[in-house]
């Protein structure tokens, strides 16, 4: 296994305009919010679904890039296809430390998602393990409050065929953030990407993932949603040269004017400040 060996942190911006982009089943599908801050929330899950989809999409039919979170089979059944495709025996017969060690490694090599995020593979009659990623992302925050708003919407096709006599239409309701522009971080650690085998490749395809993982995911509740920009931060080292938070402090997001920000336009974001010494700063 060829893994990456350097350290990186980023950090990525993306905007929705008159979208939904995370909505929070316990608050009727509302957009998620920090309810003392009211911040937007996206989170952590709601991205990975989307760097997944695009990775099954550009890979398609490449053994190395599955993914293993779909609605498609069972985890419980593609786990003991990871003993039959290496030969162990499967059940309780198949039980021990050495077998489960070699089904990971298996998922790890077959699965861009485990080997990348991680996964809890302990489920079910053969266990492959749990896998620790190397990729791990924050919950992505709105830069200021947001003030979702629900609208009435009416639509001409009638549910039962009872109502067909006494309707002429039904009546529902759509959320959205007029606009509003987020920040999430994430952060790659050589040290974890040795032990799944997360390489220069899966880095590519991550970042490229992080680009373009709206452009496949377009919906009508989530209105229009970008990816505006990626900072990334590499390090010389697979331990790092500087605590990560120090890095993310020097990214600054200042609003320009005093009206409502309605585009990206009303954001400045810049890198300030003195870059530490063995880490380098690039867009991608």
């Amino acid at each position: 296994m060829n893994a990456i060996k350097n350290r990186y942190e980023f950090a990525f911006f993306f905007d929705v305009e008159n979208g939904n982009p995370n909505g929070d089943p316990d608050a009727g599908n509302m957009p998620r919010v920090d309810v003392e801050s009211n911040l937007g929330i996206v989170t952590d899950v709601c991205l990975k679904r989307k760097i997944r989809n695009y990775v099954e999409i550009v890979k398609a039919g490449q053994s190395k890039y599955n993914i293993l979170v779909k609605n498609d089979d069972s985890l419980n059944s593609k786990f003991t296809k990871a003993y039959v495709e290496k030969g162990l025996s499967t059940g309780e017969k198949g039980k021990n430390k050495n077998n489960v060690a070699i089904a990971r490694d298996y998922m790890c090599e077959n699965f861009f998602d485990v080997r990348t995020f991680g996964f809890v593979m302990n489920t079910g009659d053969d266990p492959c393990g749990i896998v620790r990623g190397p990729v791990q992302l924050n919950f992505a925050r709105s830069v200021e409050p947001i003030f979702p708003q629900e609208i009435t919407i009416t639509r001409m096709a009638i549910t039962k065929d009872e109502d067909m006599k006494t309707k002429d239409n039904e009546m529902g309701k759509k959320s959205f953030v007029p606009y509003a522009l987020y920040r999430g971080e994430g952060y790659i650690s050589a040290l974890l990407a040795e032990k799944t085998g997360f390489d220069e490749e899966d880095l590519d395809l991550l970042f490229e993932a992080l680009n373009n993982m709206f452009e496949h995911d377009h919906s009508a509740a989530r209105g229009k949603m970008c990816l505006r920009k990626l900072i990334i931060f590499k390090h010389e080292s697979k331990l790092g040269n500087a605590p990560s938070n120090k890095l993310f402090d020097m990214i600054k997001v200042n609003k320009i004017g005093n009206s409502v920000a309605r585009n990206y336009a009303d954001y400045a974001i810049s890198v300030e400040g003195e870059v530490p010494d063995g880490v380098e700063i690039f867009e991608k």
